[in-house]
């Protein structure tokens, strides 16, 4: 550990620094740099003890910063986010602590995780991945097996307008001429009906989308929303992709969703349990298709990922103020505190 205690900690970040050396080098003229893994469970007070002696964080969607950890560790004064969510992070407690968070700008992730939305759609519509293993198989006669749905000819349901689904919903309507509606309790109508989109109910959209992405950040009323109550309300044979929260749906309710062919194929690329237990019954289930929360990894986003982490870093060293700030609170409050002491 550094004497002026610089150090920085990436806690279960897989590709930080990884693509683009050149970012760790930057930050290694910063303080220590240290690469942490810990179980994305650990508790918030073993997570304070290993990260003690830690002034920045930069950190994954996993662990979870509770405000136990804000308890008990007083070293931390930046926690950012590599990534554009931060539900893995107790807000609250943190201002309180007088830690700053940030995360990353949502262009940066747009065009990634919406093309691999558009990606796991036709997957699912196409049949790709078992067109694909038959050939492997030598099973080329199967082929009239894979008889898939023209996105060009279904409606399409976006369920979270912002930065991500609307670019998923520009793709799908200018790129494949498909019938888009689109449901957001936080854009108005007119905003959504500039861009050619249909504004409709939770359960019109439910009850007339053919395919149905979840685009939507994860808040305390949406927790599970997709459950067995919106599996009742949508078409047989719907399909399902999620590149947002895995905790938007109920599990129980989607494995009985795919046991009554409601839902014909599903895409996900994220999940409320990550990793996946190799004990996870919908790992079982072929027209499910499951990818390790992969969305940001494109080359151009993970760069600009990057670089945003270590200009937190180097901004908050020198007194400015980093962009993307989800507390801004905390700098009053740590201006105050400094006052205070004088």
């Amino acid at each position: 550990m550094s004497e002026d205690n610089t150090n920085i900690a990436i806690v279960n970040s897989s590709t930080f620094g990884i693509y683009f050396p050149d970012l760790m080098q930057r930050l290694k003229k910063i303080g220590i740099v240290e690469r942490i893994t810990v179980d994305p469970q650990i508790s918030g007070r073993e997570l304070a003890v290993k990260l003690k002696g830690f002034k920045f964080v930069i950190a994954s969607v996993t662990p979870n910063f509770t405000s136990e950890f804000f308890q008990y560790n007083k070293d931390v004064k930046l926690i950012a986010r590599h990534g554009i969510g931060y539900n893995n992070v107790d807000i609250k407690a943190a201002t309180e602590s007088g830690v700053m968070v940030t995360k990353v700008l949502g262009i940066h992730e747009r065009d990634s995780v919406a093309e691999l939305a558009i990606a796991l759609i036709l997957i699912c519509l196409r049949q790709i991945i078992p067109a694909n293993k038959a050939v492997k198989e030598n099973k080329w006669q199967d082929r009239r097996s894979f008889v898939g749905d023209e996105i060009s000819k279904l409606t399409v349901g976006i369920i979270g307008y912002g930065n991500i689904g609307s670019r998923v919903a520009e793709i799908v309507k200018e790129g494949f001429g498909s019938k888009v509606i689109a449901y957001d309790p936080y854009i108005a109508d007119k905003v959504i009906e500039k861009t050619g989109v249909t504004p409709v109910s939770f359960e019109e959209l439910l009850k007339t989308s053919d395919v149905i992405s979840l685009n939507a950040s994860l808040n305390e009323g949406n927790y599970h929303f997709i459950n067995k109550s919106a599996f009742d309300l949508m078409k047989n044979g719907v399909v399902i992709v999620n590149t947002a929260r895995g905790e938007l749906i109920n599990q129980n309710d989607f494995i009985e969703a795919l046991e009554s062919k409601k839902v014909s194929a599903a895409g996900l690329d994220v999940l409320e349990e990550e990793p996946i237990n190799p004990n996870n019954p919908l790992l079982k289930y072929p027209n499910v298709y499951i990818l390790p929360h992969i969305g940001g990894y494109g080359k151009y986003s993970l760069r600009k990922m990057d670089e945003k982490m270590v200009e937190d870093i180097e901004k908050q060293i020198k007194g400015e103020i980093p962009e993307q700030i989800v507390n801004p609170e905390v700098i009053e409050k740590n201006i105050t505190q400094f006052r205070g002491r004088k």
